[in-house]
């Protein structure tokens, strides 16, 4: 490593400290939430931008926020104790690599999925392992990876990732399908045409999520307006609830039909829906060390999606 007397100078206590005024944005409020004086946090901001011969926060009647060189240093000291984090838990596995937690985020689909069929493999296999879902949209991905709030992304891959800093694998390809109760007089039909559907009662996502958009592009792609849609909501959990009294239809990927158990009370209608298949991928932050659980979860991700991939490929 190199000798910088600059480094000297540095202590982990004052990034902690800048870390906590930049995420409250006030002196204040992170000694509050450290524990200590403010003047102690003043006094470690100032040793700092001292040391550095910059300013690393301005000042405002709002509060603190910071500057161009505060945020590099922040973005560094990010990584600092992320990768510090990372070195305790995996000091703690040696003993036993199958003990700590794993942070995932996926998208609606892949949740109830394929990473709720990877938790209930690992959760058997190894029961004390933890686990930390979010859900969140792609547009919050790379910036959830970069941030470290998350170890793993799963989720669709709609285009090509081109970011230098994100590694990513495709774990399997899937499509979106329209579904029905299997009570629900469609799924008596072997053959069937997206427009005789238009006037059903539908339970959909808003036109704002992918699947949504998708469902839209679909009834366009027939020279058919949109489905008079009876709810659209976020909640799978009311989709459900609705399409389980047997009048509703949805739009759901195929994969949550099949993971991580296949549900006998749905049924696929037979219809074509164009341009929906897509890639479900893995993704995580280039050269950052994952604990160990994290990669037992990447291992057994990429068994649980294997029987995918090799049914597509007979």
């Amino acid at each position: 490593m190199p000798d910088d007397p600059l480094l000297n100078r540095l202590k982990l206590r004052e990034l902690r400290i800048l870390l906590a005024v930049t995420r409250t944005g006030s002196m204040g409020k992170a000694a509050q939430a450290l524990a200590i004086s403010q003047p102690a946090v003043s006094r470690a901001i100032s040793d700092m931008e001292s040391a550095l011969g910059v300013s690393l926060l301005d000042r405002t009647a709002q509060g603190v926020e910071p500057t161009p060189y505060g945020r590099a240093l922040i973005n560094r000291s990010l990584a600092v104790f992320d990768e510090l984090g990372q070195g305790l838990k995996e000091i703690q596995s040696i003993a036993d690599p199958t003990v700590g937690e794993v942070r995932i985020c996926g998208s609606s689909a892949t949740v109830v999925g394929i990473i709720a069929a990877v938790i209930d493999r690992m959760a058997r296999q190894h029961p004390r392992v933890s686990f930390h879902v979010v859900t969140s949209e792609p547009a919050a991905h790379f910036r959830m990876l970069r941030e470290r709030s998350v170890d793993i992304i799963v989720a669709g891959i709609y285009t090509p990732v081109t970011e230098v800093d994100i590694d990513w694998e495709v774990l399997h390809d899937d499509e979106m399908v329209v579904v029905a109760a299997t009570g629900n007089p469609w799924t008596r039909r072997r053959k069937l045409e997206l427009g005789e559907l238009a006037n059903e009662p539908w339970a959909l996502l808003p036109t704002d999520t992918r699947i949504g958009s998708a469902v839209a592009e679909a009834f366009r792609a027939y020279g058919l307006q949109t489905p008079r849609t009876t709810v659209t909501t976020p909640s799978g959990h009311l989709r459900d609830t609705l399409l389980a009294t047997g009048r509703f239809l949805t739009v759901l990927m195929r994969s949550v039909l099949q993971f991580p158990v296949r549900h006998s009370s749905l049924k696929v209608l037979p219809i074509a829906l164009p341009a929906t298949r897509r890639p479900t991928g893995l993704l995580t932050l280039r050269n950052r060390t994952l604990s160990p659980v994290a990669r037992l979860f990447i291992e057994s991700a990429r068994e649980v999606a294997a029987p995918l991939t090799k049914r597509k490929s007979r």
